[in-house]
């Protein structure tokens, strides 16, 4: 499995960071990516990488929030313009009838007939096959309901398509989804983690958004890699989201390699050394900021 970074902002703009959206692959180079989240800027980073947006048939969604499904329209016209008629959506419950209504603005409706969309919506507890891997749903803590996800390498790929057999058709698609020193991304959008292990082979588990709280840390349990949200500092007083603190002692004595810091609000710039010492008083595992082109294998 292979996994990058492709936007770790939030709803309010960084620089250089663009809403949330992860590439995970069952293996590099593999020719079916999985994209998880579609926030504002995800086309643009897809374009840079390789197999880039046009190999994208499926999209996994973690909620409903402007800020993961922005570019979800941008990336089936895009697709379409590249002879990519095809796309299958994946999310919680309200998906089909989001892209529904995506599909039904006046603006749009000369993708009717052209465009092939289909919708899968999963449930909390859910185990399910995407893009040669297994997926498992967990309901976080979030203003609406939203689903952490834990990938695993598929042992058994013969029956790899079985995932997409299933979806609705949506409407509108009528057929006739740092440690700040330690990680780079400069330059090339999609860099390798430099001190990745050589026995990477172990889970994934991302939050989407989420307060954290011991059950999403149970359900992150023996993980490689946890990419969770941390939105802002101790002192920002919020809900939905985590402060460092908040985070370290949910995280504190579970069994989890490494973890990244994601969707970031621009409250957490010059930030970044002093949340991680928060997280640090509880929790003793690696932990580094997420960004965007960061790339690894757990």
């Amino acid at each position: 499995m292979r996994v990058t970074f492709l936007g770790t902002g939030s709803a309010m703009p960084v620089a250089d960071r663009v809403q949330t959206g992860l590439l995970v692959e069952a293996a590099p180079g593999d020719r079916r990516p999985l994209l998880v989240d579609c926030g504002a800027g995800i086309l643009h980073r897809l374009s840079q990488t390789d197999p880039g947006y046009e190999a994208v048939s499926t999209v996994l969604l973690t909620h409903h929030h402007l800020d993961h499904v922005s570019d979800l329209l941008s990336l089936l016209k895009a697709r379409w313009l590249a002879g990519e008629e095809r796309l299958h959506v994946v999310g919680p419950p309200g998906t089909k009838a989001l892209v529904d209504d995506l599909l039904s603005v006046g603006a749009y409706e000369y993708l009717d007939g052209r465009v092939d969309v289909s919708v899968r919506e999963v449930h909390p507890g859910a185990e399910f096959s995407l893009a040669g891997l297994e997926i498992e749903a967990f309901e976080t803590r979030h203003s609406t309901q939203c689903l952490a996800y834990r990938f695993a390498d598929r042992v058994d790929d013969s029956d790899a398509d079985r995932d997409t057999a299933d979806g609705d058709r949506a409407d509108g698609g009528r057929a006739g989804g740092d440690r700040a020193d330690g990680d780079r991304a400069d330059g090339d959008p999609a860099d390798d983690e430099s001190d990745r292990g050589a026995d990477a082979g172990g889970d994934f588990v991302f939050s989407g958004d989420s307060e954290a709280f011991a059950g999403l840390a149970n359900f992150a349990e023996g993980a490689r890699v946890l990419a969770h949200d941390c939105s802002f500092p101790d002192e920002v007083d919020v809900d939905n989201h985590p402060t460092p603190t908040q985070l370290g002692e949910a995280l504190a004595g579970r069994d989890i390699d490494r973890v990244y810091l994601t969707h970031l609000y621009p409250h957490t710039e010059g930030r970044h050394e002093e949340m991680l010492d928060s997280i640090g008083r509880h929790f003793e595992g690696d932990v580094r900021f997420a960004r965007d082109g960061l790339r690894f294998e757990p």
